[in-house]
């Protein structure tokens, strides 16, 4: 059985994407070209006390300036959201609370 590929890109809105975030987009992105799959990032925003105003925003801009569109994200919908940790408490809960239920 052949599963499609599906990269992710988790950064955290907490300052400005680096070179090594950059890279690391670089090498997953082209990944997932290579063999015909899916560039995903998901936003890693569950440190509030460390979230930075507009780094979500610059985050995009960036991989827009280096042209590297995810083809699922919080701005880009597909069929695996939400894309941002924080809007994905509710399916923990549900999963958490299943696993307790099994002891």
């Amino acid at each position: 059985m052949s599963k499609k590929v599906r990269v992710r890109f988790a950064p955290s809105p907490t300052g400005g994407l680096h070179i090594g975030g950059v890279r690391t987009v670089l090498y997953n992105y082209l990944f997932a070209r290579q063999h015909g799959g899916d560039f995903v990032l998901r936003i890693e925003d569950t440190d509030q006390s460390r979230y930075v105003p507009g780094a979500g925003a610059y985050i995009f801009d960036t991989l827009s300036w280096c042209g590297l569109e995810p083809d699922e994200s919080p701005r880009h919908k597909g069929s695996f959201g939400p894309y941002r940790q924080s809007e994905r408490k509710e399916i923990y809960r549900r999963y958490a609370e299943q696993l307790v239920q099994k002891g």
